[in-house]
């Protein structure tokens, strides 16, 4: 009898079924898109027959043939606009997303954005001139303002995210959303991969190969989407088919037994519509959604401010200021990138049953250590002129893998799982929007200055990025909540019992009551 009773259990216990994987890796794999194009360009930008073409000053000053100081060989404003014009155009269409997905849903904005990446990778290729690398650039930021958007952005809402976290189990969530930011670390990995191939193209359009083969990604992200279902909850807030919910549900489940998450999605629905006669940035600023808009706007600021974007666009011109050539350069990059993407894998295994919080603080730990001593190295070894040693530089490469590692398993992954995770419904594209704009913000400023900063501060840079880490890593302590195995339905409880966020929910609370009893 007990084991009939534990078998029946067993059958209602939502799994991870074939359907939903396949589905979590077309949808996960506009993550490619993502890291690939940041990982790209950083190689582009080192390669000389690309700086011979766009930047002739730059590769001037790399053949040594001015007297300029190692930390400003590469300061032009215009190859920070080259970088910088994905973020800015992202930061925009984030904006633009979040209708697009309410009206047209999740799946919707991954084929559109699919689309302007095509549409980026053939106008980028062909690079009659910089102005039209650049127009690539913005075509590619735009796609990702889509494809990342619906869902924590969510990149953007990050349509990729939000749908990844609606299609999963609650239990493996952080499992199947961290699956993402796999796809971006292996995205970044085969740029590095492919850069350290064309670069030694000796006709000189190695460059163009590496920005046209963006195609790949952006064609298995498009035609995979046209067969992707919308997810329950899209389905019940869009035409309200409970019928049609319920099917997705047993089918990603792989259980018949789902009235309890379908009627958990119809009540969220309901709340929604409820306050749909509302404008959506009007409801998120009210006292009770206080926390969610700190978290929306902090956590991505935040993981800009980690250095992270500085040493994914410049690993490849970092390695070169400090002593590798050309070559070498991009094989170093490569090497941070493929440690990041196993340190992203392990931690996918552990995040559900660990929590968000312990990661974050390990990572940022490790962050900070390894930044202070690539600081004092480069204080001590990298004057003005000259090279570093090898030996030292290859301790530089050495602890920026152990920075890299932390940043995978905190600030790279963690950032976009827990926005994906703390937005009722009736503001989730909302704040999703703004996550993702808060993101390519920040990414557009730090793209847009940190070859000037990095000349004026030189070594010093290391040492900011590292004090920014500390302190990111006290506001997770008192002010990041667990979210761990929670449903989405159920994420408001985090808030509720958290020192301080709470005062903000329960004054809400006592509020609605108090309507309620007059209403009565």
């Amino acid at each position: 009898m007990a084991a009939e009773l534990q078998n029946a259990a067993s059958d209602k216990e939502p799994r991870i079924t074939l359907f939903v994987v396949l589905t979590c890796m077309v949808a996960g794999s506009g993550g490619l898109l993502f890291g690939y194009d940041l990982g790209i360009s950083g190689g582009v930008t080192s390669m000389d027959s690309f700086l011979s073409k766009f930047f002739p000053e730059i590769l001037a000053n790399m053949k040594k043939d001015r007297n300029v100081s190692n930390y400003c060989k590469f300061n032009s404003q215009l190859l920070m606009a080259f970088t910088s014009s994905l973020y800015i155009s992202g930061f925009f269409a984030s904006l633009l997303a979040s209708p697009v997905t309410r009206r047209f849903g999740r799946r919707s904005s991954m084929l559109f954005g699919a689309v302007l990446f095509l549409a980026g990778a053939g106008l980028s290729g062909a690079g009659f001139n910089l102005l039209t690398v650049i127009l690539g650039r913005i075509l590619f930021g735009a796609s990702i303002g889509f494809t990342n958007q619906v869902r924590l952005i969510e990149l953007k809402t990050r349509s990729i995210p939000l749908y990844i976290s609606e299609m999963a189990p609650p239990k493996y969530r952080g499992a199947m959303n961290g699956f993402f930011e796999i796809c971006i670390s292996i995205g970044l990995l085969l740029a590095n991969v492919i850069n350290y191939g064309t670069q030694k193209i000796k006709a000189g359009w190695g460059w163009r190969l590496s920005l046209a083969l963006a195609a790949i990604p952006a064609s298995f992200l498009l035609i995979g989407a046209l067969f992707l279902p919308e997810t329950p909850s899209c389905i019940i807030h869009r035409n309200g088919d409970s019928q049609k919910a319920s099917r997705v549900l047993q089918k990603i489940r792989g259980t018949a037994d789902v009235h309890d998450e379908l009627n958990s999605l119809i009540s969220a629905a309901a709340d929604a519509s409820r306050a749909a006669s509302e404008h959506p940035l009007r409801r998120l600023v009210r006292r009770n959604y206080r926390p969610h808009i700190v978290m929306a706007f902090l956590l991505p600021a935040f993981r800009q401010f980690t250095g992270i974007n500085f040493i994914t666009f410049y690993a490849p011109v970092m390695f070169r200021t400090i002593g590798f050539k050309e070559s070498a350069s991009l094989m170093s990059a490569g090497m941070t990138r493929l440690t990041a993407t196993i340190c992203t894998l392990a931690t996918m295994a552990v995040v559900d049953k660990l929590g968000r919080r312990k990661f974050f603080l390990l990572g940022g730990t490790q962050m900070i250590i390894a930044l202070a001593m690539v600081g004092g190295i480069m204080a001590s070894k990298l004057g003005d002129q000259g090279a570093m040693g090898y030996g030292y530089a290859y301790l530089v490469l050495a602890l920026l893998c152990i920075y890299v590692v932390g940043f995978s398993w905190s600030w790279g992954l963690l950032p976009w799982l827990v926005a994906s995770e703390i937005f009722p419904l009736e503001i989730r594209s909302t704040g999703q929007s703004i996550f993702v704009a808060s993101d390519f913000f920040f990414g557009a400023w730090i793209a847009q200055s940190m070859l000037s900063i990095l000349c004026y501060m030189k070594f010093g840079v290391f040492f900011l990025f590292g004090g920014f880490v500390v302190l990111m890593s006290l506001f997770v302590f008192w002010f990041l909540p667990e979210t761990k195995e929670l449903p989405l339905e159920e994420m408001g409880r985090v808030w509720e019992d958290h020192w301080f966020w709470k005062r903000f929910v329960e004054l809400d609370e006592e509020k609605g009551n108090n309507k309620n009893v007059q209403i009565a």
